[in-house]
């Protein structure tokens, strides 16, 4: 389990800088490494928004995952 939570926290993560990268300057970094537009994402694109929101759902509904430091295994 300690390597799904690594992975979602690293998810999350990539997710939360793109949207600063879209909030602040206006630029998609995921939509420039793997092709797309706003209104017509790739494949690869879509796919990693899914893994992103997935990922910031297994960490809000899994108890301690938020709090919890990165190193402590259950």
């Amino acid at each position: 389990m300690q390597g799904l939570r690594t992975a979602s926290r690293i998810l999350t993560i990539i997710g939360a800088l793109n949207w600063g990268l879209v909030g602040l300057f206006n630029w998609n970094l995921v939509e420039a490494i793997f092709g797309g537009s706003a209104t017509m994402p790739s494949m690869i694109s879509r796919i990693i928004y899914t893994l992103v929101g997935i990922a910031g759902l297994y960490l809000l509904v899994t108890p301690g995952s938020l709090s919890e430091p990165a190193g402590v295994s259950e």
